[in-house]
């Protein structure tokens, strides 16, 4: 099958249409505030002058793009895999179209919640909530006594120095310069990554960690999803940053993260931090309130503004609404892990390498499948190694399957007691 076959160029052209349509609808770039207001609002701490910022955002009007997003939606086959996908994401561009319309407004938020799911849904399988989970990694995080890092873990580096450590790192990896790392003074972030740029912080200080996290997370997901994505002749939208792919895209990441090894404690607590403050500022608090939660929490007051910034990027900053993109984090991470231990037992293993050939979700890698198998959609070009060495994930993946079979609450005389109903038949 090729892009001449029935329906594919169809929606070939369509998705080319969308690609056009859906350029500006920036979300993480328009939502974001200006560096000067976080100095502002620094100053005015360090004089003992808390109070709210003012953010003022420009209007947008993206009538023009929505009217071609609903002709798309309208001209695909819902029947069709490639169908489904655009009218899917046409719909998600539209509703985050609506939010940008709304920035600054109690409408945002709730559009944000359309968008990326609120901290009470539950997680796969009718579980606990996203914020039970957040909970869980704070409880447990604060349980730990940080004494007990090792001297390495608590040494920082610069930012001009990571700039040279990744840079060679992932020059390296790619085999030249197709990914540069550049430094930023104007970011509230500590680190922002695209296609072919990863950003970094001018004057933050960052660690080993973040040094992993920033190459595992970052460089060799969110980077390379869209470098593969890019090359994708059939569908070039699977290079954008589509709201409704954000879950799969957090979750892979984070993912990433675990089974290299490359994340701590903290980093799972500044997660579920984030979480629970989205639930605080939907339920009334307001901006300095979830600021001096994150500072409560340990967080330094730089750090603690920009986690209160990200849960009031585009909302009032005086409570009753959140930016809820922070919630997929956790979610996407139970969603992601569960399909990579469903793809194992089903010895499906190649859908998880076909997730790094673009920016999808879990549904549409399951749906392309036929596309992928007639060489209509490309394989990815680049893989991270964790995922390139299939028995080695196999591995991982195996015996977390066999874990998630031993409930601890059954163990009643310890680890190795040998007690009795230690494992499920379930």
């Amino acid at each position: 099958m090729d892009a001449a076959a029935p329906g594919l160029a169809h929606h070939a052209a369509l998705d080319a249409r969308m690609v056009a349509a859906a350029r500006g609808i920036r979300v993480l770039t328009l939502t974001s505030w200006p560096a000067s207001v976080q100095q502002g609002f620094l100053a005015d701490a360090a004089a003992g002058r808390l109070r709210l910022p003012r953010v003022d955002y420009p209007r947008h009007d993206f009538s023009d793009a929505r009217r071609e997003l609903q002709a798309i939606a309208d001209a695909a086959d819902p029947a069709h895999p490639l169908g489904r996908y655009l009218v899917d994401s046409a719909r998600q561009w539209d509703v985050a179209a609506r939010m940008l319309e709304a920035l600054g407004t109690p409408a945002a938020g709730a559009l944000s919640v359309a968008l990326y799911g609120s901290p009470c849904d539950p997680l796969p399988g009718g579980g606990p909530t996203t914020r039970d989970a957040a909970r869980h990694f704070i409880d447990i995080a604060n349980e730990l006594d940080r004494e007990l890092l090792a001297p390495e873990e608590q040494v920082t580096i610069s930012a001009t120095a990571l700039q040279l450590q990744l840079q060679n790192a992932l020059d390296a990896f790619f085999g030249g310069r197709v990914v540069a790392v550049e430094l930023d003074p104007d970011m509230i972030a500590k680190a922002a990554a695209g296609a072919y740029r990863i950003r970094l912080r001018t004057g933050a200080a960052y660690s080993d960690y973040d040094r992993q996290q920033l190459l595992h997370h970052e460089a060799l997901v969110h980077s390379l999803t869209a470098l593969n994505g890019r090359a994708q002749p059939l569908l070039p939208s699977l290079a954008m940053s589509s709201p409704r792919i954000t879950a799969t895209q957090e979750g892979l990441a984070v993912l990433a993260e675990q089974i290299t090894g490359s994340i701590d404690i903290e980093r799972m607590k500044r997660i579920s931090l984030r979480t629970e403050a989205i639930a605080m500022a939907m339920e009334g608090a307001d901006f300095l309130q979830v600021f001096a939660y994150f500072r409560d929490a340990g967080q330094e007051t730089a750090e603690s503004f920009s986690s209160a910034q990200r849960v009031f990027r585009g909302v009032p900053v005086a409570g009753g609404a959140a930016f809820a993109k922070d919630t997929v984090y956790l979610r996407g991470l139970v969603e992601v892990h569960t399909f990579f231990r469903h793809a194992l037992r089903d010895g499906r293993l190649r859908q998880c390498r076909r997730l790094f050939a673009g920016k999808m979700t879990l549904d549409d890698v399951q749906a392309f499948e036929p596309l992928f198998e007639s060489g209509a959609l490309l394989p990815p070009r680049w893989l991270p190694d964790w995922v390139a060495r299939a028995n080695g994930l196999a591995g991982l993946l195996a015996f977390s399957l066999f874990a998630n079979r031993i409930r601890l609450d059954r163990l009643s005389g310890g680890v190795g007691s040998g007690a009795e109903g230690g494992v499920t038949t379930a």
